[in-house]
């Protein structure tokens, strides 16, 4: 039987896409974005998937829906998105007359990538009954084509209440919709897309880590494929997982998402062990020694970008007028009914 050491060695660097910033860096660059924060009037927005010392010096870190409930009712003149471009333009989506800037332009989405909106609007016109719900993982263009948004925390709640006469299109990500179809019993048209980062974790690699680990308590991301959500003892968003964890007697957690959550789980948990679920067998991958999950383009955003972006006000979030308008609606009916009892 593999040991805990095997699956996940002690003190390897989780983040290994990116070179570790010495303590007296990320002290002045802390610093000097405190300062300019300040002198902007700006909220700093992160994701629960962004680096370590961008979520400690963060206003809010969040999950898709936090975030775009922190948008929508934030009084600050500039808004500074840590995450990926279609959050970011969110936000825009959501306060049209602010500054929104995002630290890397290229911190894009493979969700968003599979889902062009040109090929939306021409599957849309092979039914006319069609009501398209788009998890937020998506292009701006793609949100102006919908009916309404939904993220992993809320999608279940947004198809338990489409109108019941209409034929549900739920794009871009498969596994998510497939687990929502599961949880609600409402067939929907799946549009074929997913994350690059969750179809990468396996049942047998879990399987082995479960037989390793048996009383930890095996936390998983909606985005995943069945067979992995399958062997889960709750599956859930980011923020869910966080609650989760916080709430449960356990002591020990696998967690089945973006590695980055971890370093907040250990923040507000710290009597509590969490493990990364590998996403590959290491004999198929001897030279690394970590095979936790990790989001390239997630990590594109580094302290120093949010310094630079903030000085430059660039990059920054520019969308047209008319999509800005069309995309506000369905993200608003989205919070309309997540407030919802």
């Amino acid at each position: 039987m593999s040991s805990v050491a095997d699956l996940i060695p002690q003190g390897v660097d989780r983040f290994r896409l990116r070179k570790p910033l010495a303590p007296a860096q990320v002290d002045t660059l802390s610093r000097e974005i405190l300062i300019l924060k300040k002198q902007l009037n700006a909220v700093i927005l992160a994701h629960n998937y962004q680096v370590p010392e961008i979520q400690d010096i963060a206003d809010y870190v969040g999950d898709s829906l936090g975030l775009s409930q922190q948008a929508a009712e934030t009084k600050a003149d500039v808004i500074v998105f840590c995450g990926v471009h279609f959050m970011a333009e969110t936000a825009k989506i959501l306060n049209p007359e602010k500054i929104v800037v995002l630290p890397d332009k290229d911190a894009g989405c493979s969700l968003e990538q599979s889902c062009p909106g040109a090929k939306l609007a021409e599957f849309q016109k092979t039914n006319p009954n069609f009501w398209t719900i788009a998890y937020i993982n998506c292009s701006a263009e793609v949100k102006a084509l919908c009916d309404v948004i939904c993220t992993s925390g809320n999608a279940v709640k947004i198809v338990n209440a489409a109108p019941k006469e209409k034929d549900l299109l739920f794009v871009p990500d498969e596994n998510l919709g497939a687990w929502v179809m599961e949880q609600t019993g409402r067939p929907m048209t799946l549009w074929r897309g997913n994350c690059y980062v969750h179809v990468e974790f396996r049942k047998d690699s879990l399987e082995r880590v479960r037989n390793a680990i048996p009383d930890a308590k095996i936390v998983v991301h909606p985005e995943s494929p069945q067979e992995v959500r399958a062997l889960a003892d709750v599956v859930c968003s980011t923020e869910k997982m966080i609650i989760y964890c916080k709430s449960s007697p356990a002591k020990k957690f696998v967690i089945v998402t973006e590695s980055g959550i971890i370093h907040r789980m250990q923040k507000e948990c710290p009597d509590k062990e969490f493990i990364c679920a590998p996403v590959f067998d290491a004999m198929r991958a001897p030279t690394d020694p970590c095979h936790c999950s990790e989001c390239k383009y997630m990590k594109m955003n580094t302290l120093d970008k949010v310094r630079d972006c903030m000085k430059r006000l660039a990059p920054r979030i520019e969308l047209p007028s008319k999509i800005l308008e069309r995309a506000r609606l369905p993200i608003e009916r989205m919070l309309e009914i997540s407030a919802r009892p």
